[in-house]
């Protein structure tokens, strides 16, 4: 069942009550590690319910305690030791016997416990939670009062699982968004508006929804937003191996988001392949082997990388993924992003790409890499949105669809910059701003002042320049002034201006005051 939105509203009052002095940024990656090992720990006990037939976790691990955690890692990914569910924190807490060291040891003891295949999911995953940190208390004890606020806070009925995976992604997305709100310049970057992942996701999954099997990659995951928001389009979203999750992200706080994220949306440990790398530095480690070009491949491939970022340059024409088409400048990585998802998008699969604006028009190695991918029919569709949609920018946005093999060389372009509801300080697309965009794309439709379908002749014309509003014409011619009319009404006022002017000029006489 989805939250209400009273429950969020509560959920939210209940964080802020709790924090104290500690600052969200800090607050945030404690409030996130412990949703999420709550998360982890109720997954175990509930598993051990059904595993332990009416024996006790305890009794099993005591008989044989190696054997017994080889046993819930093989099925989980991880071992939880009795005594350090997230329950056995709130009892310590009730029963007066909880101290700092507890989640030390706590986080130690499941550190050891990560199965060997599953230790890329969850390496370094706890690590923005310091239990000696300024940040939580001068003193163990201030740091333990501070720790047992945010449990106490997180076992109230708002954050409770209830043992519906709908419930458990909805708390998490609802706090990822608010934080990402609040934080924009530390977390926007790293959240991707629902509406935009809406619309690249339906647009992504089109005729492949029914996919047996289907691999997403993401090369600047972030909070893991874009794959999920694609997944959810795919019938086979909730069958454990039917999709793949692939990314790379070279922050460390949204890479650990990503992967609470994804797991807790019900993603299984071994369909999620994350990795903590510089995207443009590191390709995805399968590459050259054996001298040999050979990029892992995949079925859809989503990006919202940072705009226009600085990035090494030199000495990468040798480069696979910017060999046939060049060298993105040093102060603007937006191709090279571009590029690289291409390299690694199938022959039947389509990318999707958030960029400036500047992609479409600027020269010089821009222009010579526009123009190959132009000439190679890789582009699309091209969408203008509004600005101020994003929380961390409020520069208006592109998304960039392409596809390798196409025969076709039209290029739709979208221009639907100006249908949006307005909020305080955001703009916000509706739900059927998504639709208009959505059908207009699939169907590839031209709508007077909308879309425009060009084909490359025309696009030569414009010198490769693929400037949207070069090809919507979104003029508004202004209604004709009836000059007559306005002859007529000027004269009015004049004669209105007399009238009045008597008027006053006999309220003074009456009054004994000279009129100047």
């Amino acid at each position: 069942m989805a939250l209400s939105q009273e429950q969020k509203k509560k959920m939210w009052a209940l964080l802020n009550e709790t924090r104290g002095q500690i600052g969200l940024t800090a607050y945030k990656d404690y409030i996130f590690g412990l949703l999420f090992y709550k998360y982890l720990s109720e997954k175990a006990q509930q598993w051990l319910e059904d595993a332990l037939r009416g024996d006790t976790w305890e009794n099993v691990y005591t008989q044989d305690s190696s054997k017994a955690l080889d046993y819930m890692k093989k099925k989980l990914g991880y071992g939880i030791q009795p005594n350090d569910f997230f329950s056995d924190w709130k009892k310590a807490i009730e029963t007066d016997r909880f101290h700092i060291g507890l989640l030390s040891d706590t986080f130690a003891h499941f550190n050891q416990q990560v199965a060997f295949e599953a230790k890329q999911d969850f390496e370094g995953i706890f690590d923005g939670m310091h239990f000696d940190s300024a940040d939580l208390g001068s003193n163990a004890q201030s740091r333990a009062k501070m720790m047992m606020s945010m449990i106490n806070l997180l076992s109230e009925p708002e954050f409770a699982f209830s043992n519906d995976q709908d419930n458990v992604s909805d708390i998490y997305e609802y706090l990822l968004e608010k934080f990402a709100t609040v934080l924009a310049s530390d977390m926007g970057q790293y959240y991707t508006p629902k509406e935009i992942s809406d619309v690249m996701a339906r647009i992504l999954t089109f005729g492949k929804e029914d996919a047996e099997s289907y691999s997403l990659y993401d090369p600047t995951v972030g909070s893991g937003s874009l794959l999920l928001t694609t997944a959810s389009y795919m019938k086979n979203a909730n069958q454990r191996g039917a999709l793949k999750y692939f990314g790379q992200e070279k922050d460390s706080t949204p890479y650990r988001l990503a992967r609470m994220n994804l797991m807790m949306h019900g993603i299984a440990y071994n369909d999620i392949n994350v990795h903590h790398a510089d995207t443009l530095e590191s390709d995805w480690p399968d590459g050259i082997v054996e001298g040999k070009d050979n990029p892992r491949i995949f079925d859809a491939v989503m990006a919202n990388p940072p705009y226009s970022a600085h990035w090494q340059n030199k000495e990468r024409e040798d480069d696979p993924r910017w060999r046939e088409y060049g060298i993105a400048p040093k102060t603007k990585a937006d191709y090279a992003f571009l590029l690289h998802c291409l390299y690694h998008l199938n022959d039947h699969g389509r990318m999707a790409i958030i960029l400036p604006h500047g992609v479409l028009f600027r020269g010089a190695a821009e222009g010579r890499i526009r123009k190959a991918l132009i000439e190679k029919h890789q582009i699309e569709t091209v969408i203008g949105f509004p600005d101020k949609l994003f929380l961390n920018t409020g520069i208006p946005v592109c998304v960039v669809i392409l596809r390798k093999n196409r025969s076709e060389s039209d290029i739709l372009f979208v221009d639907a910059s100006n249908e949006f509801e307005k909020t305080k300080n955001q703009k916000k697309l509706r739900q059927e701003d998504i639709d208009k965009i959505v059908d207009t794309v699939l169907q590839r439709k031209k709508i007077e002042k909308y879309s425009s379908l060009v084909f490359l002749e025309e696009i030569k014309e414009n010198d490769y320049n693929l400037n949207i509003p070069r090809y919507v014409d979104t003029f508004e011619e202004e209604p004709e002034i009836d000059l007559e009319k306005v002859n007529k009404d000027l004269k009015q006022v004049d004669q209105e201006i007399v009238e009045s002017t008597k008027v006053l000029q006999d309220y003074f006489k009456e009054l004994g005051v000279e009129w100047e």
